[in-house]
């Protein structure tokens, strides 16, 4: 089984119509979704691509909509010992924002901000299933994550060390500063880079994880975002290695992205 210690394995949408939005991104995507049968207190659909479950969408929690969160996609990274880490990581720089507990018949987790303020969250899973990386570019599986920094070297310095990560190639975005290559694999090559760090640009609300989802032709998948009630923020745009990028928001206001090619069904 794939070591997922330091690295983003779970993605979860926490938004304000789950049904809405599972209706969305099982189109524009192509995720099949089952209710969860464990008891979270809150209806949970997982949802899957081509290699299995990929996530979770829930409606905001009660609390968390009092204190004003709006639709967003959030990452879990694997921890070997989640109240350990929590306690490393904020030796480090970061900042435990909700102390580890535990989700009956899931695991144990915790949520955590980077030194510039990004949240993720910690999760040891009690049991092994569903917690498998997919392949590397799985159809409607994270192909790419990238971090909008509030801190950029700090954040470099946390996720590099404490987290463990390998730099690979810094590109000069000119005004918009570095974009610095990253893999949570280990490698250095640039087949292996698992993301990149930028400064977080002035347009951003704030120091932000986004996620990229695989999907097969890139204009076919903006016609799906425009006919489901979401916005392309950004793209079309090819990046380096031959794939298309875009950024997106669903129609209840999550931010997300794709992965693509062109001329792929």
């Amino acid at each position: 089984m794939t070591d997922l210690t330091g690295k983003f394995f779970w993605y979860e949408l926490m938004t304000s119509d789950p049904q809405a939005a599972l209706a969305f991104y099982g189109d524009v995507i192509g995720w099949t979704n089952a209710p969860f049968g464990g008891d979270l207190g809150e209806p949970y659909h997982v949802v899957s691509g081509s290699a299995g479950a990929v996530g979770g969408v829930m409606a905001i929690p009660a609390e968390a909509r009092t204190c004003g969160m709006t639709p967003w996609w959030g990452g879990y990274v694997g921890s070997a010992d989640v109240d350990a880490d929590a306690a490393r990581l904020s030796a480090a720089g970061g900042t435990v924002k909700r102390p580890a507990e535990d989700i009956p018949g899931v695991g144990r987790f915790a949520v955590m901000s980077d030194p510039g303020g990004a949240i993720f969250m910690l999760l040891k899973g009690s049991s092994p299933d569903g917690m498998q990386a997919a392949p590397p570019m799985a159809s409607g599986h994270v192909g790419w994550h990238e971090l909008y920094s509030g801190d950029f070297d700090a954040d470099m310095a946390f996720y590099t060390g404490a987290l463990g990560w390998t730099k690979g190639e810094a590109m000069d975005m000119g005004e918009m500063g570095l974009y610095q290559l990253v893999s949570q694999t280990g490698g250095a090559d640039f087949p292996d880079m698992t993301g990149g760090i930028m400064p977080a640009p002035k347009e951003m609300p704030g120091p932000a994880w986004l996620f990229y989802f695989t999907v097969g032709d890139i204009d076919a998948a903006v016609d799906r975002v425009k006919a489901g009630g979401g916005a392309v923020l950004n793209g079309p745009m090819e990046v380096p290695g031959g794939a298309w990028i875009l950024q997106a928001a669903d129609p209840q206001g999550a931010m997300f992205a794709l992965v693509g090619s062109k001329g792929d069904a």
